[in-house]
């Protein structure tokens, strides 16, 4: 079997993208030059390697294999060109994917412990959701994910081999709303009060489910803005214009004009953040950048 390089990136981007056109895009290519190098890349390995669905693109269990070889390889031949041109990183860098909102609530804390505790180590960090942190993962372009999970709390992904994962804590979902108005001065709201309530919500997708609106909600929520912006929707509800979810874990960095409601009439709902990472011995520097994570939570 003879792999180029360059072969062996498109795997790991076409992994972690989900898709030709979208890793295309993120490597600077045509969608047909991808689709060829992908084809080649069968070819030489003697075994379908990616699996076309109308969804997108998944690899298979001989692509996820070869994927697993590609990133040492990977990294091997970045080391490599590191030392060649003298430009040997002086710290040791961890690449930290975090789900949106765990930035606000746990990332200044980790980056001041990490820096009273191990200065030498460099964290860049990326925010996405589980689906894109998980491939991200699996292709090697991200060390540690920090995900969210609610009940039953399963795997987070199906993949072999299986990701080792650390529980970080529990966090009581809640609802925002205005200060002022129909529910101000309380602390608490049944169920049935929120069928009405105009809600502020995040996109949904075939792998995320929409996020904003209580999901024991006895009917169909009556949806008056969607953003993908954390920020942008406590504003929204500061200002007076609707309500939303969020974790309990969020009340330190809420804007003023938001309060914070627990659900009657229905089961608490429960928010698991999660430290996920590749099997396998870790380096010191992910050791080290888990427990700045834990202990800050």
């Amino acid at each position: 079997m003879d792999f180029s390089s360059t072969a062996l990136r498109v795997l790991r981007q076409v992994a972690e993208s989900g898709s030709f056109t979208a890793a295309a895009s993120q490597l600077g290519y045509t969608q047909s030059a991808i689709s060829r190098q992908a084809a080649a890349l069968e070819r030489s390995a003697g075994t379908v390697l990616f699996e076309r669905r109308f969804d997108g693109v998944q690899l298979t269990s001989a692509g996820l294999t070869l994927l697993r070889h590609a990133r040492s390889i990977l990294d091997s031949v970045a080391a490599a060109e590191s030392e060649l041109t003298g430009s040997a990183p002086q710290t040791e860098l961890v690449r930290l994917g975090m789900f949106p909102s765990a930035g606000a609530v746990l990332l200044p804390g980790v980056l001041a412990r990490l820096a009273a505790t191990s200065p030498r180590i460099t964290v860049t960090t990326r925010e996405a959701g589980t689906p894109a942190l998980l491939r991200a993962l699996r292709a090697g372009t991200i060390d540690i994910a920090v995900l969210t999970s609610r009940p039953p709390h399963r795997p987070a992904d199906g993949e072999s081999p299986r990701l080792h994962t650390e529980i970080v804590e529990d966090s009581e979902l809640l609802v925002a709303a205005p200060a002022t108005g129909r529910f101000a001065g309380r602390t608490t709201v049944h169920v049935d009060e929120l069928l009405d309530a105009p809600w502020i919500a995040s996109p949904s997708s075939s792998s995320e489910p929409m996020l904003g609106v209580w999901p024991g909600l006895p009917g169909r929520p009556r949806i008056v803005h969607i953003t993908r912006d954390w920020l942008t929707k406590l504003q929204l509800v500061s200002g007076g214009f609707g309500v939303t979810t969020v974790p309990s874990r969020m009340s330190p960095v809420l804007p003023r004009g938001v309060s914070l409601l627990h659900v009657d009439g229905v089961p608490p709902e429960v928010r698991r953040i999660l430290v996920t990472r590749l099997p396998g011995r870790p380096a010191p520097a992910i050791c080290a950048v888990t427990r700045a994570i834990t202990s800050t939570a």
